[in-house]
C-alpha cells in the first residue's frame, strides 16, 4: 500500500474498524460490512483494529486476546477483503512485530513526541500514522513527522484527534487540518476519537456520539484528507471505547452524508 492509493482519488479515504480486536468472527463481520459500503462510495478503505489496548485508564480494563491472535486476525481480514489494514503500537520492540501483519503503523497520540518509537516505525518501512498529541499545537506536528522521515521514511500522515479542554473533555480546532496540510502530509480527522471525554471519575472515558456526523461534516468541508472512525456492531457491548464508537449500522448513512459534502466542496457547481 502507498500514500498515493490512498490520496489520489477523487474522495478522502477512510480509516475504520472497531477499538481493538475481540475474535476473529467479529473483525470478519465488521470488515465485510465495511468494504461493500466503502466499494459502493468509492472511498479507498484501511481496516483499522488495535491488537492490544496499551493506555488504558484502570488496570482492570480489558487490553486484547494475546498480541499474536489479534495480529493473526488483522492478517486474515487484509488476505480476505484485499484491504490494507492498520494498528496501533505502544514502544519500540512492537514495530517490526506489527509490521509483519499490517500495512500501516499508528502512533497514539499520547506517544507522539517519543523519538525512539517513531524512529521503529519509521524503519519498518511502512506508512506511519501519527495521530496529534491532546496537549500539542497542530504546528509542532512537524517535528514528529520530521523525525520519521530523518530515519528514512517520508511515508507519513497525521491525524487530529481533539486537543485537551479543561480536565475531562476535548475540542477540535478545524484550523489545524490546513495547518498540519502545509507541511506536505495528508491529514485524517479521528472524528470518533474526538469526542471522547478522558479522566472521568469513574476510571472510564466518556464520549459524545451524537456528535460525530457534526464532526465528520465539519472535517470534510474544512478538507480532510481522510477520517477515522471506530465503529461497532453494538458499541455498548464494546470492550474498549463503548462511549464513543459509532454503531456499525449508521455507517452508510453517514459516509454517504459526507460523500456529498466531498463533491460540493471540491466540484461546486458552475
Amino acid at each position: 500500500m502507498t500514500i498515493e492509493r490512498l490520496t489520489n482519488s477523487k474522495n478522502f479515504f477512510l480509516l475504520a474498524g472497531p477499538c481493538v480486536i475481540e475474535g476473529e468472527e467479529m473483525a470478519l463481520r465488521i470488515a465485510e460490512k465495511i468494504v461493500d459500503i466503502t466499494r459502493k462510495l468509492d472511498i479507498p478503505y484501511v481496516f483499522k483494529g488495535s491488537y492490544r489496548k496499551a493506555n488504558r485508564s484502570r488496570i482492570d480494563s480489558f487490553t486484547g486476546i494475546g498480541d499474536e491472535k489479534a495480529l493473526r486476525i488483522l492478517r486474515k481480514v487484509g488476505e480476505t477483503f484485499n484491504i490494507p489494514t492498520v494498528t496501533d503500537i505502544h514502544e519500540t520492540h512492537e514495530a517490526a512485530l506489527a509490521a509483519d501483519y499490517v500495512d500501516m503503523l499508528q502512533i497514539p497520540a499520547f506517544l507522539c513526541r517519543q523519538t525512539d518509537l517513531l524512529v521503529a516505525a519509521a524503519k519498518t518501512g511502512k506508512i506511519v500514522n501519527i495521530k496529534k498529541g491532546q496537549f500539542l499545537a497542530p504546528d509542532s506536528m512537524r517535528y514528529a513527522a520530521q523525525k520519521v522521515v530523518d530515519a528514512g521514511n517520508p511515508n507519513v500522515i497525521l491525524t487530529e484527534r481533539g486537543t485537551t479542554f479543561g480536565y475531562t473533555d476535548l475540542v477540535v480546532d478545524f484550523r489545524g487540518i490546513p495547518k498540519m496540510q502545509q507541511y506536505g502530509f495528508p491529514v485524517i480527522t479521528d472524528i470518533t476519537h474526538s469526542l471522547q471525554q478522558p479522566n472521568q471519575t469513574s476510571g472510564i472515558s466518556g464520549g459524545l456520539p451524537e456528535m460525530i456526523e457534526t464532526i465528520g461534516k465539519a472535517a470534510v468541508a474544512v478538507g480532510t484528507d481522510g477520517l477515522f472512525i471506530e465503529t461497532h456492531p453494538e458499541p455498548s457491548q464494546a470492550k474498549s471505547d463503548a462511549t464513543n464508537m459509532l454503531p456499525l449500522d449508521l455507517l452508510e448513512n453517514l459516509l454517504t452524508k459526507l460523500v456529498r459534502i466531498r463533491q460540493a466542496v471540491r466540484y461546486p457547481y458552475k
